[in-house]
C-alpha cells in the first residue's frame, strides 16, 4: 500500500528515467537534485514493493552497469591523465 502519493510518483520517475537512459544511480541523482542514498533507497526498497515488474526492470539495468563499471573507471582514470 502507497502512503504517499507524491513519493510513489517520484520512485516511478526515477525508475523510468533509469530504464530509458541506462542512467547510473549517480546520474539519477543529480538529475532529479537527491542523494544517490536517496536514489538507492527509493529503488531498492520501496519500488520492490510497490511495482515489482518496475522493480526488476531497474535492476537489470543496475546489473548491466555493476558490469560496466570497471570500464568507465578506467576511462576516466585514462581522461585524467591525459588532462596532465
Amino acid at each position: 500500500m502507497v502512503r504517499d502519493l507524491k513519493i510513489y510518483e517520484r520512485v516511478c520517475q526515477e525508475a523510468d528515467y533509469i530504464i530509458v537512459n541506462k542512467a547510473t544511480v549517480r546520474q539519477t541523482a543529480e538529475e532529479f537534485g537527491l542523494s544517490k542514498s536517496t536514489i538507492h533507497r527509493d529503488l531498492s526498497e520501496l519500488l520492490p514493493e510497490w511495482d515489482a515488474s518496475l522493480s526488476s526492470k531497474v535492476s537489470d539495468v543496475f546489473q548491466e552497469n555493476k558490469s560496466l563499471r570497471h570500464i568507465r573507471g578506467g576511462e576516466a582514470t585514462r581522461l585524467k591523465y591525459l588532462k596532465k
